[in-house]
């Protein structure tokens, strides 16, 4: 049979109806009357083009009709692959069928339902909540520092900076110095080149009007009144970062799915005093979130000693991915670092800032000016969670019957199965096609095989039957 819509042969396979190819059909010999012979300069029909390949459908292992050949799916995949429309996901993963059909077996082995997992309601974007906190010691050349002193902010958030190496102007008082060679429009001959009273933006004071010698060398300055001497006049570096890569950072993360009220923290429910001797390790130790700053710096991929000269930003992120239809210990933190600063750019490489200590005495005020340079961690958490829903299923199902088509052999599976007038349907939607036996005449026919094709006629009126 030949269906009229699709013009395929349909044959039953399992539950539904698979394909094949229909034969092309020769022209038919012309039938002359008796003692006419065919003329020698019969036009001769051009041959037909040859016909694309089709797709050929076999039955499959499950009874769905699932395409065979070089495009075939993976044997494993089944009805559920069939059903809810996964058949792109073969050519996703860039899986190449093996000859005869067959997929290799990395693509077998991995499902497209499994992966994609479209029978899932999902929730991005975890609400996170994360404490830290950092322990150690370290000194630099005259001065024991303690956690209190080279981490900022205090407060244990998840930003915070742990300083490495300090440039410190002491004993900063109000007055009035040379200003620094570094400002714009800073450096002149003579008092005519100083505006008395003029602010420099990026200054650090207002110009007296006068021109003095600078700190240090032949060079001239405005003075000005402010914090003096200014930065670049007395500054000294303190390297910190000897002990540095002991430190302990302890990074507390709760994380809470409101859609599917799923809450989880990163440490585990232990009454005993575990954290005070564990460190991070992912195989051994994955519920002990205490780092150590060398493992974060060497995770990243980064020089400890260069990180801890110039500064940089750290990148901690947390991963909570959850399937929920598995039992909760199976939803488990990924921990990931990296570095989140331009560091290949030197216009903006490196990371610091500054902050002052302020003192009173004899009823004077002074200041000790810091410019800190260090290592700032950014503590990142996101996650996805799915759990099953009967919503998102039904959507995706009926999506997947109308873009490859089940529904349409679906339908006519159950009109030709199960309906009293489906000897109606089944005439109406197909055409007899019938091989005549062949016919050898001497009536100036030619002597070559003439198909004689038989085509049923049709009732107009069988449709309204149905």
């Amino acid at each position: 049979m030949q269906s009229r819509g699709l013009g395929l042969p349909v044959r039953a396979c399992g539950c539904c109806l698979s394909l094949k190819p229909a034969r092309s059909r020769p022209h038919p010999t012309p039938l002359l009357p008796p003692g006419l012979a065919v003329p020698s300069q019969a036009p001769v029909l051009p041959p037909r083009a040859p016909a694309a390949p089709q797709q050929e459908w076999g039955s499959g292992r499950h009874g769905c009709c699932l395409p065979q050949g070089p495009h075939s799916l993976a044997p494993g995949l089944g009805v559920l692959v069939c059903v809810l429309g996964l058949r792109d996901a073969q050519s996703d993963r860039g899986a190449q069928p093996a000859p005869g059909g067959r997929v290799p077996h990395g693509a077998a082995a991995h499902p497209a339902l499994l992966c994609v997992k479209s029978y899932q309601d999902s929730e991005t974007g975890p609400e996170s909540s994360v404490i830290t906190k950092v322990k150690g010691i370290t000194e630099s050349e005259h001065k024991v520092w303690d956690v209190e002193e080279y981490v900022k902010p205090p407060e244990g958030g998840s930003v915070f900076s742990i300083i490495t190496r300090i440039e410190v102007t002491p004993f900063q008082a109000l007055g009035a110095c040379p200003e620094s060679i570094r400002v714009p429009n800073a450096t002149c001959h003579s008092d005519a080149d100083c505006t008395p009273g003029e602010l420099e933006m990026l200054g650090n004071g207002a110009r007296t009007g006068r021109c003095v010698p600078y700190y240090h060398g032949a060079t001239k300055t405005c003075e000005v009144s402010g914090w003096c001497p200014v930065e670049d006049g007395a500054s000294a570096s303190h390297f910190l970062g000897k002990m540095a890569p002991n430190f302990t950072i302890l990074i507390k993360n709760s994380i809470h799915y409101p859609k599917f009220q799923f809450s989880k923290g990163n440490i585990a429910h232990r009454e005993d005093d575990y954290l005070k001797r564990c460190t991070f390790d992912q195989g051994s130790n994955p519920y002990c979130p205490i780092f150590r700053l060398g493992f974060i710096v060497e995770q990243a991929g980064e020089n400890f000693t260069e990180l801890a000269h110039r500064g940089g930003v750290l990148g901690v992120i947390i991963n909570w991915d959850c399937d929920l239809d598995l039992p909760a210990s199976q939803c488990n933190p990924k921990y990931s670092f990296r570095r989140l600063d331009p560091k290949h750019i030197p216009a903006s490489t490196g990371y610091n800032f500054r902050f002052a200590k302020y003192y009173n005495t004899n009823s004077t005020t002074t200041r000790t000016l810091i410019k800190a340079y260090g290592i700032r961690i950014d503590v990142i958490v996101h996650g996805q969670a799915g759990k099953f829903s009967l919503i998102p299923t039904i959507i995706n199902l009926a999506t997947a019957l109308t873009s490859i088509g089940v529904g349409s052999f679906l339908c006519d599976w159950i009109l030709l199965t199960f309906m009293n007038k489906n000897k109606v349907y089944s005439h109406k939607k197909f055409d007899k096609i019938v091989d005549a036996p062949d016919q050898h005449t001497g009536q100036g026919l030619p002597t070559s095989e003439s198909p004689h094709q038989d085509s049923t006629p049709t009732d107009p009126k069988g449709l309204a039957q149905l």
